[in-house]
C-alpha cells in the first residue's frame, strides 16, 4: 500500500473534487464514461466506511452539451443560465450513476456569502452532516446563476477547501487534468519533476512555476495549493491526482499511479 493509500485507509470523511478536466473529452463535451468510473470507485470507498461529500465543477460543460448554440456567446447572461441549464443536466447524471448502488445523492449550490454568514454557515453544516449520516451523497457546486463577483468564491478548488473544513474532513481529494503537483508546468517543459509529497508549502511556492490555467477550468496550480493552505492548518490532508486517468483513486491507493499530497499540520 503506498502512503496515499494508508492515509485513505485511515480516513473517514473525504470530500471529493472533481474538475471541469477530469468530466470532459478533449472535445469540451462530457465524458459520461469518466464519471461513470469515478462513481464506481467513489462507491467502493462507502462499502469500505467512507462518507463521501462531492464538489463538482461541470455546470458549465454540461449546459453546452445541452445548448450547443451558446458555447460561443461572451456575455454573462448567457454563461450563468448555461450553468442553470447544465447544473440539471450535472445532477440527472450523477443521479442516474448512483442510483445503479441505491444511492441517493443531494444538490447543494452555494456563495461566499453562504460560508461567510453565521446562521447559513450552521445550516449548510446540518444539511451536510444529515445528508451524510443517511447515507446520501451531497454534491456542492457554485450557485453559478446568481454570483457575481462580490460573492463568487470563484473556483471549486477554494470551495472543496471551504466544504472540508466545515464538515471537518479528514481528507481532501482534487481530482484534476494533471499528476500533481510539479517544480515546473509539465506542458511546457519535458524535464519537470512532481513533487509527491509536502510538508512545508511556502518552500514549496518558492520553488515552482505555477502559471497556466486549462480550456475549460477556472482554476490551476496556485488554486490547488491555496486550498491545501486553507485544509492542511486544520490537520486536514489533501491529495492532487489526475482524475483523467481510469481508476485513478484505485491506483493512488495501490501506488501504481502517483499523486501528490499535502500532509496536514
Amino acid at each position: 500500500m503506498s502512503i496515499v493509500g494508508d492515509i485513505i485507509q485511515k480516513s473517514r470523511k473525504i470530500v471529493v473534487k472533481i474538475g471541469s478536466q477530469t468530466l470532459s473529452d478533449e472535445h469540451g463535451a462530457v465524458n459520461h464514461e469518466a464519471m461513470h468510473n469515478i462513481v464506481e470507485q467513489l462507491h467502493a470507498l462507502m462499502e469500505k466506511g467512507k462518507q463521501i461529500i462531492i464538489v463538482s465543477s461541470g455546470a458549465g460543460i454540461c449546459g453546452v452539451g445541452a445548448i450547443n448554440k451558446w458555447h460561443r456567446k461572451e456575455d454573462m447572461n448567457y454563461k450563468q443560465a448555461l450553468c442553470a441549464i447544465g447544473q440539471v443536466e450535472l445532477m440527472m447524471a450523477y443521479k442516474e450513476l448512483f442510483w445503479e448502488y441505491g444511492i441517493h445523492v443531494g444538490q447543494m449550490l452555494l456563495t461566499r456569502d453562504d460560508f461567510g454568514d453565521p446562521t447559513r454557515n450552521l445550516h449548510i453544516r446540518n444539511t451536510l452532516f444529515t445528508l451524510v449520516d443517511e447515507g446520501v451523497v451531497p454534491i456542492i457546486n457554485e450557485n453559478d446563476s446568481v454570483s457575481v463577483d462580490e460573492i463568487k468564491i470563484g473556483d471549486n478548488d477554494t470551495l472543496s477547501a471551504l466544504a472540508a473544513n466545515l464538515w471537518g474532513a479528514d481528507l481532501l481529494i482534487i481530482l484534476s487534468d494533471i499528476d500533481g503537483v510539479y517544480n515546473k508546468n509539465p506542458k511546457d517543459n519535458s524535464d519537470a519533476k512532481l513533487i509527491e509529497e509536502v510538508h512545508d508549502i511556502e518552500s514549496l511556492k518558492k520553488e515552482i512555476d505555477s502559471a497556466g490555467k486549462s480550456n475549460f477550468g477556472t482554476g490551476g496550480v496556485v488554486t490547488k495549493i491555496t486550498a491545501a493552505e486553507m485544509v492542511t492548518k486544520y490537520g486536514i490532508h489533501l491529495v492532487l491526482a489526475n482524475g483523467t486517468k481510469p481508476d485513478i483513486l484505485r491506483k493512488i491507493a495501490e501506488g501504481t499511479e502517483k499523486a501528490t499530497i499535502f500532509y496536514g499540520k
